[in-house]
């Protein structure tokens, strides 16, 4: 990298840093650590070895809820796999995480949208959707890439 981008990108990390040049809205409790928490994760790297916590401190690897439950989950598969009952969990557990992974419409933040247009108001699309005017501009009235 150049030393303008360079520059550049510290300045920004250092204003992202101070508190003082952009004051955060208030937010909820459980919302205002989640920021801090990705950018935690985002600094761990892809093995994600360490997690930011408000307080600074790095939570512990057996402190983690995710892996405690997908630990738990695997225990149980095993004894279930043990009594022969593997597959009825499996199957279970998978519609469990089909019914907990989705949101009802009243669990929608304000101003957000459905990626289905249909459920917005005025059928309003989501950015980057591709419509069937776009698709016919594209196909019958440009002509092809390189060509």
């Amino acid at each position: 990298m150049s030393a303008a981008v360079e520059r550049r990108l510290a300045l920004f990390r250092a204003a992202r840093r101070s508190p003082a040049v952009s004051p955060r809205p208030a937010e909820p409790p459980g919302k205002a650590a989640a920021p801090e928490a990705a950018e935690g994760e985002r600094a761990a790297g892809p093995g994600g070895s360490a997690e930011a916590r408000p307080g600074g401190a790095a939570a512990p690897v057996w402190a983690r809820p995710l892996l405690l439950k997908v630990l738990l989950w695997a225990v149980l598969l095993a004894l279930f796999a043990e009594l022969e009952l593997g597959l009825p969990y499996f199957v279970l557990s998978l519609l469990y995480w089909m019914y907990a992974g989705t949101r009802g419409p009243a669990e929608r933040r304000r101003g957000e949208l459905s990626a289905y247009s249909v459920f917005n108001p005025g059928c309003a699309a989501i950015a980057g959707t591709l419509t069937a005017e776009q698709l016919e501009r594209e196909l019958y009235y440009r002509p092809a890439a390189g060509r």
